[in-house]
């Protein structure tokens, strides 16, 4: 039985020049602004605000998982903010956490040079070109991932450096984000 979430996941390229130095500190751009990727979709400026406050607001932190998998956290983000240009994140691979440690030899590799993030839709609105306009997203996560949906966005530097209700919160995430897999799998 597929659990319908309305979670979705949307992607960014780290590029090439990626890598994990002197540590396990990676940071750069999970989202930006304005650029249509190849879903169709474009986030608009601010639309990360108000999830962001509430999550401070909160205590809580942006998860960071491996492809998206709630069963797979592999570090943590210490900072995650909107500025002019996007949604940037700085966080820290765990190094002490077995697939941490493999994401830090995956992108040393080249094997793994994406972000994704994973999101509710609460506003939106098609544009004069067929686009569908995010304007407000609740954010959940935000992924290593193997295939990045935007090309565009790329990481800026790395550096040294539950209850019931979360349990099915997170089941249903999950199913959420298999479904966006098989779907992406399919095109």
């Amino acid at each position: 039985m597929q659990v319908e979430t309305g979670l979705e996941t949307k992607f960014a390229r780290f590029g090439a020049a990626v890598a994990v130095q002197d540590g396990h500190v990676i940071e750069g751009y999970a989202s930006l602004f304005g650029a249509c990727d190849q879903g169709g979709d474009v986030v608009a400026k601010g639309a990360y605000a108000a999830s962001l406050g509430q999550i401070t607001a909160e205590g809580r932190r942006v998860k960071m998982l491996w492809q998206h998998d709630p069963a797979q956290p592999i570090g943590v983000w210490d900072e995650v903010r909107e500025d002019a240009k996007g949604l940037w994140v700085k966080g820290r691979l765990l190094p002490e956490v077995a697939k941490g440690r493999e994401a830090v030899e995956l992108i040393a590799a080249g094997a793994i040079d994406g972000l994704s993030i994973g999101y509710r839709t609460l506003k939106a609105a098609k544009n004069d070109k067929g686009q569908r306009v995010l304007t407000e997203l609740e954010l959940w996560e935000v992924s290593l991932v193997t295939f990045p949906m935007l090309p565009s966005a790329r990481v800026a530097g790395k550096s040294e450096a539950v209850a019931s209700d979360a349990d099915d919160t997170l089941r249903d995430m999950a199913a959420a984000l298999r479904a966006a897999r098989a779907e992406l799998a399919q095109r």
